[in-house]
């Protein structure tokens, strides 16, 4: 069972920035592709960025180039920075992967989340 922790949301003023992390509870994130999703007080839970497992990225245009994701070596960590944030990052975000568990059979895994807050 895999299990995601995010941590280092919290309150920031427009155009400051902050550092998600999501850690995973086995070395995944070097084998599988991860994600960040974010869903803001009343609308859907929307794609922020993705990370391949070899490493290849994108972004949602809302959020090129203020955003980052990366990973640590041990595949176990990964990030989200995020510079230049606005009011309408307010949001939940979360961390996601999809876990082969067989040759035709996945598992998606879902953090908590953590609430990052833009506000003066």
């Amino acid at each position: 069972q895999v299990q995601l922790v995010e941590s280092g949301g919290g309150l920031v003023q427009p155009g400051g920035s902050l550092r998600l992390s999501c850690a995973a509870s086995k070395r995944i994130f070097s084998r599988n592709d991860m994600a960040w999703y974010r869903q803001a007080p009343g609308k859907e839970r929307e794609l922020v960025a993705r990370i391949t497992s070899g490493g290849s990225t994108n972004y949602a245009d809302f959020v090129k180039g203020r955003f980052t994701i990366s990973r640590d070596s041990a595949g176990s960590t990964a990030y989200l920075q995020m510079n230049s944030l606005k009011s309408e990052d307010t949001a939940v975000y979360y961390c996601y992967t999809k876990v082969a568990v067989s040759i035709e059979a996945t598992v998606e895994h879902w953090g908590q989340g953590t609430l990052v807050t833009v506000s003066s």
